[in-house]
């Protein structure tokens, strides 16, 4: 990990549009809040907090079976968000669902019970968003079993 924090500059570039520029060479990306307010010409900030999520757990997850040299087959992430309001009638991000699914099958997984045990402990974005929004993790296998 770098030894100065992450940083994103966002630029307005109409209306709800921002280019979203990262530190060095990264390609930008373009956000848009979708219709009524927006044109939808990007991901929304919910679908970028989605995908920020989603890549942790994956990422986590991975990082996780490597250590025991694992080969997890590819993995495949789905990130679902429930929206509505809250008690003060304010749109939120209610609850979060990541869906997971690893091209191998588990028996070719060495310590899945323990690395299934653990991953979500090292997400640093997930178990950051989980402590204000509930948050479901699901993992399948290649073949479709659920092992969480």
């Amino acid at each position: 990990m770098s030894e100065q924090p992450p940083s994103v500059t966002l630029h307005q570039v109409r209306d709800y549009q921002f280019d979203i520029a990262f530190e060095g060479d990264m390609a930008h990306v373009l956000s848009d809040e979708p219709p009524p307010l927006g044109r939808a010409a990007g991901p929304s900030p919910s679908h970028l907090l989605l995908a920020a999520v989603g890549n942790c757990m994956s990422s986590s997850l991975y990082f996780a079976l490597t250590k025991f040299k694992n080969d997890p087959g590819g993995i495949t992430t789905v990130a679902r968000a429930r929206i509505g309001r809250n008690e003060a009638g304010r749109l939120r991000v209610l609850h979060i669902e990541v869906e997971i699914r690893l091209g191998a099958a588990a028996e070719r997984l060495q310590h899945l019970e323990r690395v299934l045990g653990q991953f979500e402990e090292f997400c640093t974005v997930g178990a950051s968003v989980r402590a204000g929004i509930p948050t479901d993790v699901s993992v399948f296998d290649g073949r479709g079993v659920k092992l969480k």
